[in-house]
């Protein structure tokens, strides 16, 4: 089982990206998905999550209302639409799966992808 997270790049503030999370040999419809990401010098932390089955969403406050996260399921793909981005949103970006109908601590996911750099900067 393993994940691709792709779109990152560089960006300005105020700007937006959208990153795409799917896997390479299976479908992610039956799992939930995360997003975390980890800035230079910190911990690995929680941004959002949407549920297997019902695809219920849930947001860190320091995107509520900035970023959407949402499930393709026609092309087995899990985006993660952020917008107003801001200097510190700057992180490697990661999706991860579960089994799990939800989860939102890392240590709930087993699958993890590569990770994709998202750089806000003028």
């Amino acid at each position: 089982v393993q994940l691709q997270a792709s779109g990152g790049g560089l960006v300005q503030p105020g700007g937006s990206q959208r990153l795409s999370c799917s896997g390479s040999d299976f479908a992610l419809d039956y799992y939930a998905i995360g997003w975390f990401r980890q800035a230079p010098g910190k911990e690995r932390e929680g941004v959002s999550c949407i549920t297997s089955g019902d695809d219920r969403t849930y947001y860190d406050d320091s995107v509520k209302g900035r970023f959407t996260i949402a499930r393709d399921k026609a092309k087995h793909t899990v985006y993660l639409q952020m917008n107003n981005l801001k200097p510190a949103d700057t992180a490697v970006y990661y999706c991860a799966a579960t089994r799990a109908h939800l989860a939102t601590m890392e240590d709930e996911y087993q699958y993890w992808g590569q990770g994709t750099q998202v750089t806000v900067s003028s």
